[in-house]
Order: structure tokens, then sequence, then C-alpha cells
């Protein structure tokens, strides 16, 4: 019997610490990456700015051929939208909000599984005869503490699909 109520008490101290912890750390995060393409600005920007041309350089469409994907309002530009629904990807949706043309295209990202939204921004400056895109996501996990746990580990978790998301815009971009 004893040894069930240390037990309990050091599983809840650990429970505990792990609040606390979670607590004092950050509930905001942002992600960035950059590359540089060799491909003017308006030849990027027009796979960025046409939600139907992510499926062509983003990673999660690659991971899940089968992705559900329905789009709604303009086909490009500002209001465009697309959801979608993936056994592997989760279910999310994402909304053109500003859009500078050859500039810069932002955007409002949503997960309702978690009751979490985020924007981000793709951004285009001309450089050395191409362009440097970068990628920017940003977002607040909110109040709870365990959830802050998910935002310094953010960078780590979508860090990567950025950057292999804009080799693969590189790669069609600089497509003949």
């Amino acid at each position: 019997m004893k040894y069930v109520q240390w037990a309990v008490v050091v599983l809840g101290t650990l429970l505990l610490i792990v609040v606390l912890v979670g607590v004092v750390l950050p509930s905001r995060y942002e992600v960035r990456r950059t590359a540089h393409i060799q491909a003017p600005p308006d030849k990027v920007y027009d796979l960025v700015v046409d939600t139907r041309r992510w499926k062509d350089w983003t990673v999660w469409n690659r991971r899940d051929p089968a992705m559900r994907v329905s789009y709604s309002g303009p086909p490009f530009g500002m209001g465009a939208k697309w959801s979608w629904d993936s056994k592997s990807e989760g279910r999310g949706n994402m909304e053109f909000t500003h859009v500078e043309p050859n500039r810069r295209v932002d955007y409002k990202l949503g997960f309702p599984d978690f009751n979490m939204v985020s924007t981000g921004s793709i951004v285009l400056s001309p450089a050395d005869g191409g362009t440097d895109v970068t990628w920017i996501h940003a977002g607040d996990t909110g109040s709870n503490p365990l959830k802050h746990y998910l935002a310094v580990a953010m960078d780590r978790m979508v860090g990567p699909d950025f950057e292999q998301g804009l080799a693969n815009l590189k790669a069609v971009a600089e497509k003949g």
C-alpha cells in the first residue's frame, strides 16, 4: 500500500511540474524559412496566389494524394479559400486574407480539431536575378499550459515541411 501512495505522490508531483513549466513557456510561436528561386517574382507569385496550385508544391498534399480538398471563394487572390480532410495530415482550412501582386500573400489557417487559428505570409523579394521567398507562420496556442509545449516545438515540427515546400516551389518555378 505504501508503494501505491508513493507512486501517486511521485506521479502527482511530476504532473504538477509539467503544468508549472508549461505556464512559464511562451504561447506564441513563429516559423520562418527562406529560399532563393531563380525565377521572377510574378512566376513564383502565380504558384502561391492560386489555392489550387499549392498541391503542386506543398508537402502535405504530396504526403497524402488521397487528401480530400474543396475550394471556395474566388479562384485566386484575396478571399480564395480551401479546406482539406486527410487521414495523415488532419483537417483544416486556409483563406487568403491579403495579397500584394508579385510581393506577398497573407493567409489565415484553421485547425478545427485543435481549436487553433494562426496566420502566415509568403513574401517575395526580387534578388540576384530571381526571387527570395520567405514563408512565415505565426500563432498563439492560448492559455492551456500543455499547449505551450506545442508552441516551443512548432519550429522543429513545421520548419522541415516549410523547407521541403520551398524546395518543391523552387523546382516547379524554375522548371521550363
